[in-house]
């Protein structure tokens, strides 16, 4: 059973629009996982995330593909590179789908 949250819980979580400017394997990752770099605008800035997306996504397919990630997250070191964000995604067994804009919207933009 799942715990509710209160409305003041929820407002607290800063989900965002970013688009994917940079994907890199992640050899060092447990799982197979891509080092992401997505842009959330001029205000937020680029963030730095792993995924593990590597199942349903080639490299070349996340380039400019919007997506939404929790950007209040604290820091979390997994292996030798340091998160900043999290994305979010549909979680089916291994595959990840990531959840994205129907229609490509300004960086940054909040979910809420």
């Amino acid at each position: 059973m799942m715990k509710e949250i209160t409305w003041s819980d929820f407002e607290k979580i800063e989900m965002r629009v970013g688009t994917i400017i940079e994907v890199k394997t992640f050899p060092e990752a447990r799982k197979p996982a891509y080092q992401l770099q997505i842009d959330f605008g001029a205000e937020i800035g680029i963030r730095k995330t792993s995924a593990q997306i590597t199942e349903r996504y080639a490299k070349e397919d996340l380039l400019g593909k919007q997506t939404i990630a929790v950007i209040n997250f604290p820091k979390k070191q997994i292996a030798n590179f340091m998160s900043e964000c999290l994305v979010l995604g549909a979680v089916d067994g291994g595959e990840v789908t990531l959840i994205q804009p129907e229609a490509k919207v300004k960086n940054g933009l909040r979910i809420g």
